[in-house]
């Protein structure tokens, strides 16, 4: 049992001030539901803990003018719900639906999923076969440590974006949609308010895994903003895991599609399951620019996003998934109506 310290500030800016006052070792908590896995597998050890579920108005989800803004509190399960949402920009929707269990949906907010870590065997220190005490290098957990991945059990690792030093594979889905869609969040910490990109807000493991994500420690993400297209209502999020529901993505894609009758003006496509951070085919975009979407070039599309795929010693398969689940997820959203 460890002990920890514990605020429930009423405002954002009262959180960032407790995050000072808490020093080396505060974490910020929502809905919990990653946090409290990690503290109980001994990876994460806050010393204190600041719950910002007490701030008003952090819930808030708006669908009117050029953009929709979604609280950073907003549960998964009302995003995924909205009218506005459902009918206008069914990727979101999708993305938030197939994630994790109802429960946890209900519970977990859409600020918090953007932060959530990789299950990667090795990093929880639950790979098959293990027995008790038995621990694996993992530079995610321990810099400097190794990567038992690498030659080991690399079934659900990456194939894009991998180093040396790591594999693992990012674990969302919601992400995956906001980078398709150009998708931005609001940050607040002691240095002030700032934007940044959901695709920055992720870093390539290089030589340092552990390393994430780009916020400073005391910043907090306030609000997720995704700026209004015409490609929003021909979208689609396609997931292929081994069961239906309560898995994680072998392969995933977000697609949005800007069309003139069945040629594409512009294309937004997405890969989840598939890389060390949420990664945006821009490739693949670029091939389908201009050109007729047909199941041919819906497959060149697909292997044109895998460029640079590099695979492991069982996780070749996920190349040719990967392709493939590009390719159903762009004639899965061409046939959406505009209307």
């Amino acid at each position: 049992m460890r002990s920890f310290g514990y605020t429930r500030p009423d405002s954002a800016q009262a959180a960032v001030a407790a995050f000072a006052a808490a020093g080396e070792g505060a974490r910020y908590i929502a809905g919990g539901t990653t946090l409290y896995d990690l503290m109980k597998l001994d990876i994460e050890r806050p010393a204190h803990l600041i719950d910002v579920t007490a701030i008003r108005g952090l819930d808030a989800i708006e669908t009117g003018g050029d953009r929709l803004r979604f609280g950073a509190l907003a549960p998964m399960s009302e995003v995924a719900t909205n009218r506005t949402v459902l009918r206008d920009y069914p990727v979101l929707a999708e993305s938030l639906a197939k994630a994790a269990s109802q429960q946890l949906r209900n519970m977990a907010t859409v600020g918090g999923n953007l932060f959530q870590r990789t299950r990667c065997l090795y990093f929880r220190n639950g790979a098959g076969g293990t027995s008790a005490g038995t621990t694996y290098p993992c530079n995610k957990r321990e810099p400097g440590s190794g990567c038992a991945a690498i030659g080991g059990l690399d079934r659900g690792q990456a194939v894009l974006g991998q180093s040396a030093s790591c594999t693992a594979v990012s674990p969302g889905d919601w992400p995956i949609a906001l980078v398709a869609l150009d998708a931005y969040v609001e940050i607040l910490g002691a240095a002030g308010t700032r934007s940044l990109p959901v695709a920055e807000l992720y870093r390539l493991p290089g030589n340092t895994p552990h390393l994430e994500f780009t916020l400073a420690p005391d910043e907090i993400v306030t609000a997720i903003v995704v700026p209004k297209t015409r490609a929003g209502r021909r979208s689609a999020y396609h997931k292929i895991r081994d069961r239906e529901s309560y898995a994680f993505a072998l392969a995933s894609a977000a697609v949005a599609l800007d069309m003139d009758n069945d040629t594409v003006r512009q294309a937004r496509i997405a890969l989840g399951g598939v890389a060390t951070r949420p990664w945006r085919a821009t490739a693949a975009e670029a091939a389908l620019a201009g050109q007729r979407l047909t199941p041919d070039t819906a497959a060149a599309a697909g292997r044109a996003a895998l460029t640079g795929a590099v695979p492991g010693r069982h996780n070749g398969f996920k190349i040719d998934l990967a392709q493939r689940t590009v390719a159903d997820a762009l004639l899965i959203a061409a046939k959406r109506t505009t209307a």
